[in-house]
């Protein structure tokens, strides 16, 4: 995506797209009250406060980033960092104790409590070279860590509690600790 290319109100139509379409079955294009209810739903405004950080971080406004990173913290209980990279259609179904430190997480991604992704050890200067990147339609479920400079591959499913340590492909779903490949997914 790149600094350059994030456009925050695109990002922000798609991920609502996509919390309409996974909580209703169905997409419309008519605002609704319950469209408006889902506005307000905090499985949709720690990803409004995550992209907002985002954004000014782009922007360079650092500040106000932390502030919105901060917002999503105290009042949703989800870190992001505000240089993680995160495509469309982002998808909390629920967010408490989630740390995100990820190089760069991609489209359609759901991410449910309790995830960690990010570095094995400190590494405040955020390094592409320490830290997760995970592709796109991929589903990590509850309490599970991804961390070091791993890759998640295209629509593969971590499970429950897994540790992933070592990367894993496209099209499968990893359990354990550390994690391992039980099924193909396609």
């Amino acid at each position: 995506m790149g600094v350059n290319k994030f456009k925050l109100f695109q990002y922000l139509v798609a991920d609502f797209h996509r919390l309409h379409f996974l909580l209703n079955g169905e997409i419309k294009t008519s605002f609704t009250l319950m469209t408006w209810l889902g506005v307000f739903s905090p499985r949709f405004i720690p990803v409004i406060l995550c992209r907002l950080a985002y954004f000014f971080y782009c922007h360079g406004f650092s500040l106000f980033a932390k502030l919105m990173s901060l917002f999503n913290f105290f009042f949703f209980g989800i870190e992001i960092g505000i240089r993680c990279e995160i495509g469309k259609g982002l998808f909390f179904p629920h967010t408490h104790g989630t740390v995100i430190g990820a190089w760069k997480i991609g489209e359609n991604a759901t991410i449910y409590q309790g995830v960690t992704i990010g570095a094995r050890e400190l590494d405040f200067s955020y390094l592409k070279t320490s830290r997760p990147s995970i592709g796109n339609d991929v589903v990590i479920a509850t309490g599970a860590a991804i961390l070091g400079a791993v890759h998640i591959g295209n629509r593969s499913r971590i499970g429950a509690n897994s540790v992933v340590l070592s990367s894993i492909p496209d099209d499968v779903l990893a359990v354990g600790a550390p994690a391992r490949v039980v099924k193909t997914l396609n």
